[in-house]
């Protein structure tokens, strides 16, 4: 019920004029795990991890859970968890309170609120509460994550996949409207084990991000020769929600989806892979939330930007070079004409071929513009770097950057 009230007072109002706001901008990694549930490591270690690299923000979205209350765990036979006790200990010997069970040794986790004081400052570094309510169907894994959740919500099931995520998303955005909290939903990795089609996510409402690339090495952003990449992805449901459904666009995250964190390797969910870069006037949930909603924001997996205009008119992209590096803008995009009437089952007559295809011929260089033309249904950049991906998951893998699309206003 909420997610279609959002629907409708979207289509009621139009699509919100896009943002140039001044402010500052904000590394930020929103898919995070911990000894809280499947992560190999100790909050504190983590937060400290991501705050000396330069992010700005954090939300550690463990499973089906909160970082509240006490939670304990066992070492056992586990060398890997003695081995990361032995780490915890060195860097935070105050933090570490361990018990013995017969034989066991246990470990109790730091919750949140005190993790909060050790390594919030103000405009400079944020933790953000947040889950993966992990949910599936027909063992299929729908994973959506709440940011800056105020209380746990349990996984919703349903008869199908885009009923199992509507059901996920409705809760999140129910507790946003009973709370006045802002918070946001989004779809995580929709190519973990194909879990997630284009044609189940363009269809859900009230939702307006979901994770073009995501660090972990089990979610084939890439695709395969049966299934669309993730980037293909977000153009069949930019052209579909935009062209057809009369619905809100869909913003793209990166982020790293981090589980291990001793050993980097792509076959590890390592941190540092994926985030986004918020352009906002201060740091804090609300000023993150708000901006992201406007589309101030840009995922990356290396590639700088100094400035993105986006307009109903323009998209204007200036890279933040480094040296020795060669960039390259590419503008991709969506046509009216993909859609060509209707067949003879009364279904939308669709020529695929024409969604998400280059708007210009790529643009070497630091700076670019794209014009929006009259038949143009949606524009955005992809900008590729020369500079090879550090602990990338893909042979000869580059840094990049996306940045989110203009379209005109109705």
């Amino acid at each position: 019920m909420i997610a279609r009230f959002l629907t409708l007072a979207f289509l009621l109002l139009g699509i919100p004029a896009i943002s140039a706001q001044s402010g500052n901008w904000w590394k930020g990694n929103l898919h995070t795990h911990s000894f809280w549930s499947d992560g190999d490591d100790f909050p504190e270690m983590i937060a400290a991890w991501y705050k000396t690299n330069g992010y700005h923000f954090l939300a550690i979205s463990d499973h089906n859970i909160l970082l509240e209350g006490q939670k304990w765990i066992a070492l056992g036979t586990n060398a890997n968890r003695r081995t990361a006790l032995e780490k915890y200990r060195a860097a935070f010997p105050s933090q570490v309170h361990v018990r013995t069970n017969g034989t066991n040794i246990q470990v109790r986790l730091t919750a949140l609120p005190q993790l909060k004081k050790m390594f919030e400052q103000r405009n400079k570094f944020l933790l953000i509460p947040s889950e993966e309510i992990s949910a599936q169907h027909d063992k299929a894994p729908i994973h959506i994550n709440a940011t800056n959740i105020r209380e746990l919500i349990k996984p919703r099931g349903g008869t199908n996949v885009l009923e199992v995520m509507q059901n996920n998303i409705d809760a999140v955005l129910a507790q946003r409207h009973r709370t006045g909290q802002p918070m946001f939903p989004h779809p995580n990795h929709p190519n973990f084990h194909y879990a997630i089609s284009a044609e189940d996510l363009m269809r859900v409402e009230g939702e307006r991000f979901f994770e073009v690339y995501n660090g972990h090495p089990a979610v084939f952003n890439e695709g395969d020769d049966k299934h669309p990449s993730t980037e293909r992805i977000w153009d069949i449901v930019l052209a579909w929600r935009l062209g057809i459904l009369n619905m809100e666009p869909m913003f793209g995250i990166a982020v790293d989806d981090s589980h291990q964190y001793h050993a980097d390797s792509p076959k590890n969910a390592n941190p540092g892979r994926g985030w986004i870069m918020v352009k906002a006037r201060k740091l804090t949930p609300e000023h993150i939330i708000h901006a992201m909603e406007d589309g101030d924001f840009y995922p990356t997996t290396g590639v700088r930007l100094r400035s993105i205009e986006r307009t109903p008119k323009k998209l204007e992209v200036r890279v933040d070079p480094e040296r020795g590096v060669e960039y390259e803008i590419r503008f991709i995009g969506t046509k009216r004409n993909f859609v060509q009437g209707q067949g003879s089952d009364g279904k939308p007559n669709v020529d695929a071929a024409k969604i998400g295809r280059e708007l210009t011929a790529p643009i070497k260089g630091t700076k670019a513009t794209y014009h929006l033309q009259p038949d143009d249904l949606y524009a955005r950049a992809l900008i590729l770097s020369t500079k090879p991906k550090k602990n990338g998951l893909l042979t000869n893998e580059v840094e990049r950057a996306w940045t989110q699309p203009i379209f005109p206003t109705k």
